[in-house]
């Protein structure tokens, strides 16, 4: 079963395989009724019965509210009641200045776990090209869910065209990642402002893309530093252990096995030990589905891993 229940789409078919296509320049309206995203998330107190077998008093328990979608009526969430909603409508809203002025075109845009998540992805219409053949195109994701398992998220992203893994975009010494708890209200433009959508974010990005690239790395330096990205902590012991695994996949595609790992650009370089990573955690790693591989990889411990190597190669930039 896909965690993605609905999904709209321009350009090629996402990795799952579902959802619809639509032609370049469409509304944001239209966006909201292809993506499944045309309903609202509405909201009533929990209540309870006192009694046996269910027959009794009926009480309401004030602290929380539970969500439930407005078209099917069926339960996303039991939250507090002072949870900020974000409605589905709102996270394509976003995007309705930037794609009508700004030159940012919509992606995808869709719905996961029956609604519980929801997020859109745009190109920014920035993109480079590293050494002649390995191009980077720049977007911009924002993501929701009203079960507390995600704040409201915007999120920078690259997505390398060889391989189509994802990296996250660190603007100065942060992740990239404007974070709103749900106990705040979401003000859209104050989040624009605090991405500082620029060129200059963009800017600083590719400076450090091409200085990768020409940080050419020996093997026991390549080795070291996927051991410390690859290593996790465990409970039962006070030493951290080094996924065996993740280690033989990550150096398998650094060697050669990775789509773009014999470019220029990754060759022996900084650049190609950052995108065996990503293209590990996008593509490879372990998880029950590819949908659950994605999301981690967006929002969980693979988005966590891709940032740990991110900063590694980093230390190695003169």
């Amino acid at each position: 079963m896909h965690l993605v229940q609905t999904m709209a789409y321009a350009g090629e078919k996402p990795w799952h395989g579902i959802g619809n296509r639509l032609a370049a320049g469409q509304s944001i309206e239209e966006w909201r009724r292809q993506s499944g995203m045309d309903w609202a998330i509405e909201e009533s107190e929990v209540r309870y019965i006192t009694g046996n077998n269910n027959v009794g008093v009926i009480n309401a328990f004030p602290e929380q509210k539970v969500l439930y979608r407005s078209d099917t009526k069926a339960p996303l969430a039991v939250v507090s009641k002072r949870f900020k909603v974000v409605q589905p409508g709102e996270i394509l809203e976003f995007y309705r200045d930037l794609t009508a002025g700004n030159g940012f075109e919509l992606e995808t845009a869709g719905v996961l776990r029956e609604g519980k998540k929801f997020w859109a992805l745009a190109r920014t219409g920035q993109s480079v090209t590293l050494k002649g053949r390995d191009r980077v195109d720049g977007y911009l994701l924002l993501a929701t869910a009203c079960d507390g398992t995600l704040a409201t998220t915007a999120q920078f992203t690259s997505v390398r065209v060889v391989c189509n893994n994802t990296l996250s975009i660190a603007l100065g010494n942060s992740s990239g990642a404007i974070k709103v708890p749900h106990r705040s209200q979401f003000d859209p433009d104050a989040v624009k402002r605090q991405l500082g959508i620029t060129v200059s974010a963009w800017d600083g990005f590719v400076a450090r893309m091409k200085a990768l690239c020409e940080v050419q790395l020996a093997p026991d330096a390549v080795d070291d530093l996927l051991r410390r990205v690859l290593t996790y902590s465990v409970t039962e012991s006070r030493d951290d252990v080094v996924n065996e695994q993740a280690l033989a996949s990550v150096r398998a595609l650094y060697a050669g096995g990775g789509r773009g790992a014999m470019l220029a650009s990754s060759r022996g370089t900084a650049w190609g030990v950052l995108n065996s990573v990503t293209e590990y955690v996008d593509h490879h790693r372990r998880a029950r589905s590819d949908d659950h591989r994605r999301e981690a990889a967006w929002f969980g411990q693979g988005a966590q891993l891709k940032q740990k190597a991110w900063e590694e190669v980093l230390s190695h930039v003169a």
